[in-house]
């Protein structure tokens, strides 16, 4: 699967004590997101402060940390075709007020301090957050029997080119 990737989902103290946990997973099921790693987790002040190490200039660094540690967070793993794009836009904006309906920020989040999940932002964030939260033999990379009424793969795009020609070779 080509620009297959993987990114972290951090479903913060607010979903979890919320019991928007499965909700939120459902997003990403049915979005067709393998599941690579998950675990639930009551994070350190050390943990977090070096998770968000670059806001440590922010104003809103110390109370974020703080919430953070207030309850247990459900980290995992998503693997898919641009999982860090297509998870960034089914977040949508921080700022809840500015996101839309079908969003996870749009249906459950009304501050911006409260917005019950965090997803990488980036390829290279993804990584760093993976290896900062999971250890290697935490994590189960597989290949989903879904996969193929998910994604559109080679030998099918193959074949239905070959009975295209066909079929049009056989009528005139």
């Amino acid at each position: 699967m080509a620009n297959s990737e993987h990114t972290f989902v951090a479903i913060k103290p607010d979903g979890v004590q919320r019991n928007l946990v499965g909700e939120t997973i459902k997003h990403f099921e049915q979005k067709g997101f393998c599941l690579i790693a998950m675990k639930l987790i009551q994070a350190s002040e050390d943990f977090l402060k070096e998770h968000y190490i670059d806001l440590k200039d922010h104003p809103f660094f110390a109370s974020l940390v703080k919430y953070m540690q207030s309850g247990p967070v459900v980290a995992m793993v998503r693997k898919g075709l641009n999982v860090v794009k297509t998870g960034q836009v089914m977040l949508r904006e921080t700022n809840s007020a500015d996101s839309k309906p079908g969003t996870i920020h749009g249906d459950f989040c009304i501050q911006v301090g409260r917005n019950i999940i965090h997803g990488s932002d980036s390829v290279e964030s993804a990584e760093k957050e993976i290896d900062l939260w999971f250890q290697p033999e935490e994590r189960v990379d597989y290949k989903s029997c879904a996969q193929n009424w998910i994604y559109e793969c080679q030998v099918m795009r193959e074949q239905t080119s070959v009975l295209c020609l066909f079929h049009s070779l056989s009528y005139p």
